[in-house]
Parts: structure tokens; sequence; C-alpha cells
């Protein structure tokens, strides 16, 4: 079952401190559509139905990525998107929406999310790989 929308943007808006729900469905389109270009098939779909519908929307219809990009480059490619956005204000900005993606997912999708990703999303997840 998916998250309401209004829990998914407040948890969002909480984690990444933003004064107003728009600042944080702002950050979250953005981030979103940047993830549903790296992600593929079964993976993307399941994470696609835990998510409020709009944001299931925005990751199923991605930006295009030529590449997957390396964490530094997705940091940088949402400071592009994001009007004022520097690169330490986007890097915030993908944790916070990452990390909220990661607690609605669950650890076991999250785990197979980050299989689809180059080596060091989980950081951005909030979810540090140990071992």
């Amino acid at each position: 079952m998916p998250i309401h929308w209004d829990a998914f943007l407040t948890a969002v808006r909480e984690r990444g401190e933003y004064p107003t729900d728009h600042e944080a469905e702002r950050a979250a389109r953005v981030v979103l559509a940047l993830l549903g270009a790296h992600l593929v098939g079964e993976v993307r779909a399941e994470l696609a139905a835990r998510l409020p519908e709009t944001f299931a929307l925005v990751l199923l219809n991605p930006l295009q990525a030529q590449e997957p990009l390396s964490p530094e480059r997705f940091v940088r490619a949402t400071a592009a998107w994001i009007d004022g956005a520097t690169e330490q204000t986007a890097t915030w900005d993908v944790s916070a929406v990452l990390s909220v993606v990661a607690d609605t997912a669950g650890e076991e999708l999250t785990g197979r999310v980050l299989l689809q990703l180059p080596v060091g999303y989980d950081l951005l997840f909030g979810r540090p790989r140990t071992g």
C-alpha cells in the first residue's frame, strides 16, 4: 500500500527542514525524476507502487540519463534542476528525499534499489553499507 501524499511530503519537509510544502515537493519531484532514470524493471515498479501516485508517476516517467550518474554527478544534476541550488544544498535535498524513499520502501527493496545504482548512493539514502 502506498504511503499517503501528506505523510510522504511531511516526512520530506521535516527531514529537509523546508519552510514550505512547495519547496519539499520541488525537491522530491527533481530527485525522483533523476532516480527514475537509473532504475529499471520490477525494482522501479515496486518502488513506484509504494510512493504517492503523483510521485510514482514522476519516478516512472523520468528525466533521461545518458549513463548512470555517480552520486556526485547526481547531486550536481539535482542542483542544476533546482533554482538557486548549490551542490551543498542539493546534497541536502537528495539526502532528505532519498532517506524518506528508503524509509517508505523498506530495507529489502532499498537494498535492491541500491544494487541498480553506482557505488556511493547508500550514503545518499542514509543507509551506509557496512563491511
